[in-house]
Parts: C-alpha cells; structure tokens; sequence
C-alpha cells in the first residue's frame, strides 16, 4: 500500500488554509450555517451538518466557532439563505477548475468568479464542461504519530467502506466513495483517531503538467478565488511540484 501521495492539490490547499486559518474558519461557519438552514441543527439527522462539523474539528475551529455558526443556521441569529453553486472553467494550459460556492447573493459570485478567470486569461465554461474529468470521493488524511496501530486502522478501514490507503512516510491517506464517508469517519474516530485531514473532495482522474509561465497564471487566479468570501472550494487537475496555493 506504500507510495507516493495522489492527493497533492489537498496538501498544497490544506497548506494553505493553514496559513489563511481566520478566512477558513469564516467559510466553514458558513457551510455550517447554511448545512443547518438545509437539514436542521441535529448532525445525527443532518448528514451535511455532519460532514462540516468534521471539517471544523480537523481544522481545529474553537466550539464557540460553530455553535455560533449552528445558532444563526438555526434561525436565532439572523443572517441570510445560502445557495450552492458550482462553476467549471478552464485555467491557461487546459486546466480545468472546479469552484464550489455558498452564496447569498448569486450575482455578486457570478461576477467575481468571471472575472477571476479572465484575468487569469481562462473562462467559465458550461455545467459539466470539466466536472466528467473528476471523481467525488471521501478523503482522510492521517498523521503517522496519530496511529497506534496501523495494521489495525488498515483491516478495519477496508472493512468499512475504504477503496484505497496510501502509507507514505509521515501520513497515512484513506479514499472511499462518497456513500461511504460518513461510516467510515465514525469509525476512524471510534479508534481514538483524529485526521488533519477530513472531507469529501474531488479528485482529478489525471493530472496534467504545465509550464511554470502556466503555473504563475493558475497561482493568480487560484489565489483570486481562495480570497473570495463565497467560494467554498476549489479543485483542479494541474500538477502541483511547484505550486503553494
């Protein structure tokens, strides 16, 4: 099961959200928010709610953080209705992009995320225009020093729901199917386990490599887009060697 990480456009992000943790606290009170309005404020009920919860706890977000966020979802703090919204788009060099938005306000997103790849001197493309080339999946990210016994997480994992562990030298990194996600992180968790790492994600079906004047644009415009307060997420298919999202 050893090899080299699939996942380097989730290290360089979580590299990032790292560096940028009161922008990534405010995004995920927001999913919060909007997880609770969409399924109600019970997370065993709420399978969403659930899964935002996980990204607050491995991001390590203060509890005051989103119980705030569960109150205003629920109705006693105000606030506005989210929507979801993803777009698909194309970077220079054919990189394809997609960008996950929770927004109040569907013209101001349409507009900053049109722009940003413009300047970029990509475009937006239409629904599914780039989504084909990605899968949706679970993934858990692990810290070595966190696994008392690894032969113990892989048999378990497997049996509950896992498609695929990568043991790599400081991390452990397990995939499954989105069906899969939520089982398979009580159980991890049921091992006294806490991943740095912990969400549903999209994963490229192939990487493609690009010049480093490629790089510099796909840097600017992911950078554009990790600032804007509406986007949630963004993936894409470019090889990261050199990149720092």
């Amino acid at each position: 099961m050893a090899g080299h990480s699939k996942w380097k456009n989730i290290q360089h992000r979580k590299g990032a959200q790292d560096a940028k943790r009161g922008r990534v606290f405010t995004k995920i009170a927001v999913e919060i928010t909007a997880a609770t309005r969409m399924g109600g404020a019970n997370p065993d009920d709420n399978p969403r709610l659930r899964t935002a919860l996980a990204k607050a706890k491995a991001a390590n977000m203060p509890k005051d953080n989103w119980m705030r966020a569960i109150k205003k979802g629920s109705g006693d703090g105000g606030g506005n209705d989210y929507e979801e919204k993803v777009y698909e788009g194309y970077s220079t060099g054919g990189i394809a992009l997609i960008v996950e938005c929770l927004t109040d306000n569907l013209n101001r997103t349409i507009s900053n995320i049109r722009f940003a790849f413009t300047r970029a001197g990509g475009g937006i493309g239409s629904e599914g225009s780039v989504s084909w080339m990605f899968q949706r999946k679970g993934l858990f990210i692990i810290p070595r020093a966190a696994i008392n016994d690894i032969e113990q997480l892989f048999e378990i994992a497997l049996e509950n729901g896992a498609e695929d562990i990568e043991e790599l030298d400081e991390q452990v990194e397990i995939s499954c199917a989105t069906e899969q996600f939520l089982g398979l992180k009580d159980t991890i968790e049921a091992l006294q386990i806490v991943p740095e790492f912990c969400e549903l994600t999209r994963i490229a079906d192939n990487m493609v490599e690009i010049s480093k004047e490629q790089q510099e644009s796909l840097q600017k415009l992911l950078d554009a887009l990790e600032d804007d307060e509406d986007v949630q997420n963004v993936f894409h298919n470019a090889e990261l060697d050199t990149l720092i999202l």
